[in-house]
């Protein structure tokens, strides 16, 4: 964000990794067949994030999850608020989501819109058994009834602020910093 003004760092790099690594094992204890999982990580910073749950998995468990990456810029119900001349990326799920249990990840959770955008998106590839919900940040503010299966972080904030996440494969570091629009 060019016109950010940073306020706090909220989460450093190590604990960015202690989040996910604990993210990842609510995950596996709340799911019984690690087999009927599948990961879903909406573009672009989730997606990153559901490569790294990916990669803790085949760790703890030594199985490779399905991971998919979602562009919901076509699915926004307010794409013309967001973008004038928005930017379309990739789509790539080339599993079967029939009857998976589809962990949907994010960083940050505001009004819910990208999240019911991903839903809508996912519906069109299938019917999975279930979907959850993983987010690093839980900002507040919703105006859609949705919620977080897993979240790493409640970070109660003013409408006016902006949490901004940064990761290494994205930004050339890890960190989670709130500020201000200028």
């Amino acid at each position: 964000m060019n016109n950010f003004k940073e306020k706090a760092v909220i989460l450093s790099a190590e604990e960015i990794k202690r989040i996910i690594y604990r993210l990842t094992h609510q995950i596996l204890e709340n799911n019984s067949s690690v087999g009927e999982i599948a990961l879903i990580g909406i573009q672009t910073r989730g997606a990153y994030l559901a490569k790294r749950v990916q990669a803790i998995v085949k760790e703890i468990e030594g199985v490779e999850l399905p991971l998919g990456v979602l562009d919901i810029t076509l699915y926004r119900d307010d794409l013309t608020a967001v973008d004038s001349n928005p930017t379309v990326k990739e789509t790539q799920l080339d599993f079967d989501i029939n009857g998976k249990i589809v962990v949907l990840i994010d960083d940050v959770l505001f009004t819910g819109r990208t999240i019911r955008a991903a839903l809508d998106e996912i519906m069109d590839f299938g019917r999975p058994q279930k979907v959850e919900l993983l987010v690093l940040i839980d900002r507040g503010h919703r105006e859609l009834p949705i919620r977080a299966d897993f979240v790493g972080k409640n970070i109660p904030t003013s409408t006016q602020e902006t949490v901004k996440v940064c990761l290494e494969e994205v930004d050339g570091k890890d960190e989670v910093v709130i500020g201000e629009k200028i």
